[in-house]
């Protein structure tokens, strides 16, 4: 993958949507992008539910977190962040030839 080759950040808002979407039900649809997913999903996203989802964001992007080095708890708290998350690691790896 080159930096060129990485999907925008719009297809992977819908992207990270559909994977929370199958995680949490289709009600993601609805939720606005910046909308807070600890409050607005309850005990559905408690730290069982939020290591779910960093586990199928891993899968579907090929990327891996390091709880320590990025900051799980912000970026993982809204699907913007999380999308925009995802392009950044995308980006790098295209830089840097692997996950880094």
């Amino acid at each position: 993958m080159t930096v060129s080759s990485v999907p925008t950040l719009d297809s992977l808002r819908t992207r990270t949507r559909a994977v929370l979407a199958g995680l949490f039900g289709p009600e993601i649809d609805d939720l606005p992008a910046d909308a807070p997913l600890p409050e607005t999903l309850g005990d559905r996203y408690d730290s069982l539910g939020a290591m779910e989802c960093v586990t199928a964001m891993e899968k579907e992007f090929g990327i891996e977190v390091d709880f320590v080095e990025h900051d799980v708890r912000y970026t993982f708290a809204q699907m913007d962040r999380i999308a925009e998350f995802v392009h950044a690691q995308l980006e790098d790896q295209a830089a840097f030839g692997g996950p880094r």
